[in-house]
């Protein structure tokens, strides 16, 4: 990611592990903020859409290996942290903390990116003419409203039933957490339905890194919005409406599945790194996939070979063991997808299933097994079969991408993922962070 100097320096203590880079505000309460809202430059204005899609990268290791950890697809060995093996697995008598890293720096960092973007749309309202036109103001708006969308996403997934607040603007009075999924999932929908309806017909001047390749207009910024909207619709149920906004999104049944949105890092000064990047056959610092990666494997899946390498010899910790080091990553200076096409053709596949157009899902499956060395499905044309080669599938293709415990929970399948120790839990959710409680 270009790097762009930011025009302020104070330091948000919930933050702090995790250094704002490229234009976050880290204080929402200071004179600088003030003023950018009041009359900002195009400069500014750059510096807050840079800023918020940065911040989107902080604490993200945290989110991937936590619902990673949980959902049964890797191992974290650390010598450093044991709670990877103890509280993420319910280790003995180990619960979920409510104030730890895995839980509260995710959090902090989305509400974070939220307000940023709530600053951005303030600075806007007040961006004169000569900086801004109409369709340009259009474009800002649009764009941070999918990001708050996305934000406050990620948040739900982690505490479920325990609840979110819904992002508010600077200035508006907090709502009460919101402990109905679906309530905070409309939500979602909604910033989602605004932002795409800011972005229509708009003109977008602001830049946007590598990750955004072929999105950077307000074309492709839409296609990303219908993107995100179609998971949430699966998420909620609707059909229909997964559909129609694959429509409206980059899907392309027969298209390269790795074209989509990502999070671009770098080893660049002022940049951030990909932590999710760990070298091969290392000590200390691990990340394996569960055992259970391979043996439930179809034979000749070539997804065994592309997101995992066996290591030169196994890596134990807390009398866990794993031989297959995660490779998704080639090195710091790689990207983290954020939505990309074989989720899309997953997402068909998955709603014309549950709307019994079961020919239909067959083909998008198939698309899917054949790009991985399988045969065309050959079980059962039922909706209960199909829905567990979909599960594989997901499983498979979207592996350390933050699906797995998502969707085994949505499907009531939680109790299917393995324990490997006779004290060990599945955790159906994170805990509210005691700062919530605490407001």
């Amino acid at each position: 990611m270009k790097k762009y100097i930011s025009t302020i320096a104070v330091v948000f203590s919930l933050l702090l592990i995790n250094a704002c880079q490229k234009g976050e505000i880290n204080s929402l309460n200071t004179p600088v903020v003030d003023g950018i809202s009041k009359d900002p430059s195009r400069s500014d204005l750059f510096n807050l859409v840079t800023g918020a899609e940065s911040g989107m990268r902080n604490s993200l290791a945290a989110y991937l290996d936590g619902v990673g950890v949980i959902g049964r697809e890797i191992y974290r060995f650390s010598t450093a942290e044991p709670r990877y093996t103890t509280d993420l697995l319910g280790g003995g008598t180990k619960l979920l903390d409510n104030n730890t890293f895995y839980l509260t720096n995710p959090w902090a960092s989305r509400y974070q990116v939220a307000r940023q973007c709530f600053i951005l749309q303030d600075a806007i309202r007040n961006t004169r003419t000569e900086i801004a036109s109409d369709a340009q103001k259009k474009a800002f708006l649009g764009y941070s409203k999918t990001l708050i969308g996305y934000q406050l996403l990620l948040n739900i997934n982690l505490t479920y039933t325990n609840g979110a607040r819904i992002p508010v603007a600077s200035g508006g009075t907090l709502g009460p957490v919101i402990t109905n999924p679906d309530q905070v999932l409309d939500s979602v929908l909604k910033f989602l339905d605004e932002g795409k309806a800011d972005l229509t017909g708009s003109e977008v001047i602001f830049p946007l890194s590598a990750g955004f390749t072929g999105f950077k207009d307000a074309a492709g910024l839409i296609k990303f919005n219908r993107a995100l909207a179609a998971r949430v619709h699966i998420y909620r149920k609707n059909w229909a409406a997964a559909l129609t906004a694959l429509n409206e999104s980059f899907f392309d049944l027969n298209g390269n599945l790795n074209v989509g949105i990502s999070h671009s890092f770098s080893t660049n000064g002022g940049d951030l790194a990909n932590t999710m990047f760990i070298a091969p056959n290392g000590n200390g610092e691990i990340r394996v996939s569960h055992p259970s990666f391979t043996t439930n494997l179809a034979p000749g899946d070539d997804r065994l070979d592309l997101k995992t390498a066996i290591r030169t010899s196994s890596a134990s910790q807390g009398g866990l063991t794993g031989n297959r080091d995660v490779i998704i990553w080639a090195s710091p200076n790689s990207s983290i997808s954020i939505i990309r096409n074989e989720e899309l053709i997953l997402i068909y596949a998955e709603a014309k299933i549950q709307l019994n157009a079961l020919p239909d899902a067959i083909v998008a499956i198939n698309r899917i097994r054949i790009a991985h060395n399988l045969a065309p499905y050959p079980g059962p044309t039922t909706q209960a079969a199909l829905i567990t080669e979909l599960l594989y599938n997901r499983r498979y293709s979207l592996f350390m991408e933050g699906h797995r415990w998502i969707d085994v929970r949505r499907y009531n399948l939680l109790g299917t993922l393995p324990k490997d120790r006779p004290d060990d839990d599945v955790w159906e959710k994170y805990p509210l962070p005691q700062s919530e409680s605490n407001i």
